[in-house]
């Protein structure tokens, strides 16, 4: 990098909004407009300035640092909210739109900037990819232009996103103090949303974006369940069933794991949603936030929920109905975490993880858990 550092950042505002009112997604306007009528409010800019608080906290801007943004919620308010000066390369229509996105990472690669920052989900950085990876096979090698992505979305699968917003920061914070860091391409991956409703899981990648090598920071490409997991997850599900309580609200996260408890329950389950059930009895399929907080308010609840295979988390990756309210209000101790010995594996003793995108409930909830990964058989496994 030349003696100068250019960063570009920019946000999709749009991203992740679906997540509290169970839309698993928030790509295209029609499911935008049924988001904010059922009350969804924008997550996107929170992540973000958490993000860049950590990468520039407890020093000033350097001097030989250039910021370049979009207008308003696209990146301009954060940065001035956090007295960050920045050079406006676009001024965003009334509505932002992935064209926004895609003309902002035109005009970074003009600037030759020397990393791109962006806040998003799994669509963002098809955005990114769209205009980036096209323009570095067509330029020199230098054009290849480092990202590091803050997760903002509902489903990230990409390993082009850092695990929290603050390993973000931490990420940035690194590079702007001219620690060296390798690079290496990752995956860009996405989910047809529309299957992802039905609950089928369709996924593809679209291409490769130059990002940090860093296996405790970034985020690694999420791992598809192992055919032999089956017995595991009977027997987990065996465990649960045989030690529910009484009068209790069990809210029963997304995942295979999980909905092999509903399976033998014999319930209808939503496999990429939160269901609720009491006394073994269904009170609500795919639920979002307001009606699971409706449910635990007068009543003693747990939750159940598993790890995403390969990378870890088990909170703010497609559950984002688990939200931080529902979350302290059902209580940390009451908190169950499933997951197969496999899936533990697959970690290599990376922690699991928390991205509820409240720091100080994610540190409250860090610490040691007993998961269930059997029939009266538990793993103690930290998550951070």
């Amino acid at each position: 990098m030349a003696d100068a550092m250019k960063i570009g950042f920019v946000i999709n505002p749009l991203a992740g909004l679906g997540g509290s009112v169970a839309l698993k997604g928030s790509d295209g306007d029609d499911i935008v407009q049924q988001a904010i009528a059922l009350g969804a409010q924008p997550q996107a800019q929170k992540r973000a300035m958490t993000a860049l608080q950590e990468a520039f906290s407890g020093t000033e801007i350097p001097a030989d640092i250039t910021l370049f943004s979009a207008s308003a919620d696209m990146g301009e308010d954060v940065l001035q909210s956090l007295n960050l000066p920045c050079r406006v390369v676009h001024e965003k229509a009334e509505k932002s739109s992935a064209a926004d996105t895609r003309y902002v990472i035109t005009r970074f690669i003009e600037e030759k900037l020397d990393l791109i920052v962006f806040a998003g989900g799994d669509g963002t950085a098809r955005d990114v990819l769209d205009v980036l990876g096209t323009a570095t096979q067509q330029a020199s090698p230098q054009m290849d232009i480092p990202v590091i992505g803050i997760p903002a979305g509902v489903k990230i699968h990409s390993a082009v996103y850092a695990s929290t917003p603050l390993h973000a920061g931490e990420l940035i914070k690194q590079l702007i103090n001219g620690v060296a860091m390798s690079l290496h391409e990752a995956q860009v991956m996405d989910l047809d949303e529309q299957a992802f409703r039905e609950g089928r899981v369709i996924s593809k990648c679209y291409g490769y974006l130059t990002v940090p090598v860093d296996d405790r920071r970034m985020q690694l490409m999420k791992q598809g369940g192992l055919n032999d997991e089956d017995i595991a997850q009977q027997d987990i599900a065996a465990e649960i069933i045989e030690n529910m309580e009484a009068d209790v609200i069990y809210l029963i996260g997304s995942g295979s794991t999980t909905a092999e408890i509903m399976h033998q329950l014999d319930l209808q389950n939503t496999l990429l949603g939160v269901d609720i059930i009491c006394n073994r009895k269904l009170l609500e399929n795919d639920a979002d936030e307001q009606s699971i907080l409706h449910f635990i308010e007068q009543h003693p609840a747990k939750m159940v929920v598993t790890i995403i295979g390969g990378q870890g988390h088990v909170f703010g990756r497609g559950n984002q109905q688990l939200s931080a309210k529902v979350i302290r209000r059902v209580g940390r101790e009451n908190i169950i975490i499933v997951a197969t010995e496999e899936k533990i594996l697959s970690l290599n003793q990376r922690p699991m993880i928390t991205d509820t995108g409240d720091t100080g409930l994610d540190r409250q909830l860090a610490g040691l858990y007993s998961v269930v990964s059997g029939y009266q058989h538990k793993t103690l496994y930290k998550l951070s």
